[in-house]
């Protein structure tokens, strides 16, 4: 490999989110990797900060170009650059759709178990939540349609926010199932808001379709979040953007992304997203590599060392969904984490179907990971034992 995921970066003492814990605790819970992002994208932040000048900063033609190149090239969507909005992050971004484009006590569907932040943007604006239960056979899962349709058709839903891929299952949803979710919203005059911030994180091979592309009327009716901030490590930076196809829908959201105040960036803000959609290609696809071995590296030891769990098969992210349900009676990431120090996330924190799973985050250095693998063996065991 030309570029180095094996060596380990002390991230205590940066006001790091994921790492500010106790000493002998190893967080794998938050979705950040424990990578440096691309060399070339960090020469184009030294190079910005090496002006020494941040003001205001605008977003000039080449932001636009590399998101619309790069869709193309890897993704099979064509932008058009009206179409495409400067944020200063996924989530602003769709908190302030949720806003604009519902009203106060109308419904949101979800799809759950999904990331749980979804169901902050949307109670905290004082919508209402509808899960559509994504159907799991104990080994894969799928969408319900005929309890999707039930929700859609309800007078007061107006909004799907789709996870795409999904976080945390790890499905890609492909175009036939992407297409009647299109069908179903257009029949009940629903729009789509897809959040597909782990697009670009699929394994090697495996390829995600954008919503907007799978029909017209999919295009139609949707708004899509997109960002480098997950696939570059950049969360930090606040980077996003927002692609709507249709021309209502676009000044609509337009004017609540500017009514928010999330649509200027920061002074490094453009600068790492050219340099990621430009510049960070053979980078991001040793790294999808390296999290394909990461993941099969779990299902190895998990098939070998922990049997009362299962991994549940990942196509995207680099978060592993670990159903736990033969002999969880709750509490068990608590208790993973006090006795052993491994800090990974309850599943029940992601809405109905997610008691009894535990999300693991592998995207770290092999040492790391095969740390994090004995804390989650030892854990397994104290917690059958504990009685």
């Amino acid at each position: 490999m030309k570029y180095d995921f094996d060596t380990p970066i002390d991230r205590r003492g940066t006001n790091s989110l994921k790492w500010d814990i106790a000493e002998n605790e190893l967080p794998m819970w938050v979705a950040d990797m424990d990578f440096q992002t691309a060399p070339e994208i960090r020469e184009a932040i030294l190079k910005r900060a090496e002006h020494g000048v941040f003001g205001y900063s605008v977003v000039p033609d080449e932001w636009y170009q590399a998101y619309a190149d790069w869709w193309d090239r890897r993704h099979g969507l064509k932008m058009e650059r009206e179409n495409l909005f400067f944020c200063t992050g996924v989530i602003p971004a769709i908190s302030s759709v949720v806003r604009r484009l519902t009203h106060p006590a109308e419904n949101v569907v979800v799809m759950s178990p999904v990331y749980n932040i979804f169901y902050n943007c949307i109670l905290n604006n004082g919508r209402n939540v509808l899960e559509n239960v994504l159907s799991y056979d104990g080994n894969e899962y799928s969408i319900n349609f005929d309890d999707l349709e039930n929700k859609l058709a309800e007078p007061q839903t107006s909004l799907l926010l789709l996870c795409n891929p999904h976080n945390p299952v790890g499905r890609i949803w492909d175009k036939e199932t992407l297409a009647r979710i299109g069908e179903l919203c257009g029949r009940y005059n629903v729009l789509v808001l897809s959040d597909e911030i782990h697009c670009d994180l699929t394994d090697p091979g495996k390829e995600y379709v954008p919503f907007a592309s799978v029909s017209d009327v999919c295009r139609r009716i949707s708004v899509t979040c997109i960002a480098p901030t997950k696939a570059f490590n950049l969360a930090g930076l606040q980077t996003s953007a927002v692609y709507v196809g249709d021309s209502t829908l676009r000044q609509r959201v337009m004017r609540g992304l500017n009514n928010d105040e999330v649509a200027e960036p920061n002074a490094f803000a453009v600068q790492a997203a050219v340099a990621a959609f430009t510049k960070g290609g053979g980078w991001l696809d040793e790294l999808r590599q390296y999290l394909f071995d990461n993941k099969a590296l779990v299902k190895e030891f998990i098939a070998e060392n922990i049997p009362q769990i299962k991994l549940v098969p990942s196509e995207a992210t680099y978060l592993l969904w670990l159903d736990c349900s033969e002999l969880s009676e709750g509490g068990l990431a608590q208790f993973i984490r006090s006795k052993t120090g491994l800090f990974v996330s309850a599943g029940a924190s992601y809405g109905k179907g997610g008691d009894g799973f535990l999300r693991l985050n592998v995207a770290c250095p092999r040492g790391t990971l095969k740390d994090g693998l004995e804390r989650l063996k030892n854990g397994i065991e104290m917690y059958i034992n504990k009685s």
